[in-house]
């Protein structure tokens, strides 16, 4: 049905759960200093919001934007399913329309639960067949966010067999300051290892001594413990 973001922004102002939102606060680091300083949150779990997509299938695209500017945490996961939905049933001029949008809001989709339940479809499958210079450009961003994004995009392209662009953005991410960059690179390290060890391997290798110690544990979270123990150690 179609709907207003006022209309939609009222059904989860009727599912708000102030303790859940306590703990989403502490969980997501709203604090002040923290990553996410000021963030509101309603208290709604995912699986909610995603029940409520296809009930807003027809909701016209200005009001979902409205929705992605929302102060609210969860309004601007919902707005972004939704764009995810459109993106995915979307024709070529669709899809070209919603990753453009998704590039003008970037400093909405400033959390790590909204880079990486967006990124890999609304940048990576965008750019699967397309000039990827894109993902570089955002990698050196002065917003940990587009670095995130940059990032966690190649997972789409990890699911297709294609690891090149991870292991060159990785490498571009070793020096990186923010630890949410870490474990998101290490993160996608792992998926290429979960496909072709021995190109991960091969990478570590060259660069395992100067990684950040998270990005590493979290490259190397399913080696056998004998194999994990020595990288950690610096015996690899």
């Amino acid at each position: 049905m179609n709907s207003t973001a006022s209309i939609i922004i009222k059904q989860l102002e009727a599912l708000s759960n102030p303790e859940a939102a306590r703990f989403a606060r502490k969980f997501f680091k709203t604090g002040p200093g923290e990553y996410a300083e000021g963030d509101l949150f309603r208290g709604i779990r995912v699986p909610v919001l995603r029940k409520m997509v296809s009930s807003l299938d027809g909701t016209p695209l200005p009001e979902v934007i409205r929705l992605l500017e929302s102060a609210y945490h969860e309004d601007r996961l919902l707005a972004l399913l939704l764009l995810m939905r459109r993106f995915e049933k979307g024709n070529e001029a669709v899809r070209q329309q919603i990753h453009e949008i998704y590039l003008e809001h970037t400093r909405l989709i400033n959390n790590w639960d909204l880079v990486d339940i967006s990124a890999q479809y609304l940048v990576g499958a965008f750019l699967h067949l397309r000039d990827r210079a894109l993902l570089y450009q955002l990698a050196v961003s002065p917003s940990m966010w587009e670095r995130r994004i940059a990032i966690t995009a190649t997972f789409h392209f990890i699911r297709k067999g294609e690891f090149e662009d991870t292991l060159a953005l990785a490498e571009l991410l070793l020096d990186d300051p923010e630890e949410l960059l870490h474990k998101a690179t290490g993160w996608m390290l792992r998926e290429v290892g979960k496909r072709d060890l021995p190109l991960l391997e091969s990478f570590l290798q060259r660069h395992y001594l100067r990684m950040p110690r998270v990005m590493l544990r979290y490259a190397i979270e399913r080696f056998p413990e004998e194999r994990r123990l020595l990288y950690l150690k610096g015996l690899a």
